[in-house]
């Protein structure tokens, strides 16, 4: 059937829908040739609509160890050709599948460079995915409800859980993890306890972990407070490693401010320099937000910048075993030079 987008300031893009569903969700683009399926999952996504600028999508369709989380909590996809016959000898069915099965809209046969564009210029905006014959007095009632700004309560954990039976015991704050990052801490011989985003600091450190991992996760890090005040409590403990919004976090309880970027960074192709090497590393993001490196205290250093636009990506304060970074060390999908991290993570417990 008929669908298209439709962006809230007024553009209007169209193609097929496949599925009878609309939905409403911030649009915003990713630029990754493959790992689709990691993206879809995601949790970081949570109340999005994704469009995918590369033009081909599924085609080596779905195997569902890769998948980041339990389900999909995108609002929605956009993509410009959807392949209905993958091939891989991994594969246990097509995309299509996938996104209804979970009732996700998806609008394909769409100029998703053209959105790509209006994005770019006019940065990240609400929109929606409907049929082309929906009611103008339906589509604007739709544009009008407000984004949730909660999600990290969505997506995190409902209850304690653990993981692994490494040597370093490392208590996860789980604001929307990503299931490689868990993996990737217990193949650097760490065993895990998952605490849910609105756990206090006193019930984390009295599990005694040699360290405390604050996960990547979605939305606005000024519209959670209550998870930065527990990060306060937390500093000066225990060795801390934060990624993404876990950076956000420790930015804003170490004093600092953020802000939102204009179309942020969601890809599998971003370059990072080290400050202090020169080194640069493609790697893996999906931020909209960042920190302000000038409103950090003098304690915290920079590590890492984006080649981009010059934003923060990583900083340390080496006397309160702080360590963190914006992009995601785990890649899933993208490159994984940025693996060695984890292993710092872990030389910093050892030292503590």
């Amino acid at each position: 059937m008929k669908g298209m987008l439709v962006l809230e300031n007024g553009k209007r893009f169209y193609g097929t829908l496949l599925l009878n569903e609309q939905t409403v969700g911030e649009v915003v683009f990713n630029t990754a040739m493959t790992g689709y399926q990691e993206t879809f999952t995601d949790p970081s996504y949570a109340g999005q609509i994704i469009t995918m600028t590369y033009p081909l999508m599924g085609n080596y369709g779905l195997f569902h160890e890769i998948e980041q989380a339990s389900r999909p909590y995108a609002a929605g996809f956009i993509v410009s050709e959807l392949c209905r016959e993958p091939s891989n000898w991994q594969n246990e069915g097509p995309l299509s599948t996938f996104m209804m099965n979970h009732h996700i809209p998806c609008l394909y046969d769409v100029d998703t460079r053209a959105i790509t564009r209006e994005i770019r210029q006019h940065g990240v905006m609400k929109g929606i995915i409907v049929r082309q014959d929906t009611d103008e007095a339906e589509i604007q009632k739709c544009l009008a409800q407000p984004l949730e700004t909660q999600w990290v309560r969505q997506v995190t954990t409902q209850k304690i859980k653990t993981a692994g039976n490494g040597k370093y015991h490392v208590a996860v704050m789980d604001y929307g993890a990503k299931q490689n990052i868990l993996r990737d801490l217990q193949r650097n011989d760490c065993r895990l306890t998952i605490f849910p985003a609105t756990t206090s600091a006193e019930e984390v450190l009295a599990v005694q972990p040699d360290g405390i991992f604050l996960s990547n996760g979605p939305g606005d890090p000024q519209d959670i407070p209550y998870i930065v005040d527990e990060v306060k409590k937390m500093i000066g403990k225990k060795p801390i490693f934060g990624i993404c919004l876990g950076l956000q976090m420790l930015g804003l309880a170490l004093g600092g401010k953020s802000y939102k970027l204009p179309f942020g960074h969601r890809g599998a192709n971003h370059p990072v320099q080290d400050v202090h090497t020169g080194r640069v590393y493609i790697t893996s993001q999906n931020h909209g937000y960042a920190i302000d490196a000038d409103t950090l205290p003098p304690t915290a250093q920079v590590t890492y910048r984006h080649l981009h636009d010059n934003t923060l990506e990583g900083f340390v304060v080496p006397s309160q075993h702080i360590m963190c970074v914006q992009y995601h060390p785990e890649a899933s999908p993208g490159p994984t030079d940025s693996l060695y991290l984890f292993e710092q993570f872990v030389k910093m417990m050892e030292e503590c």
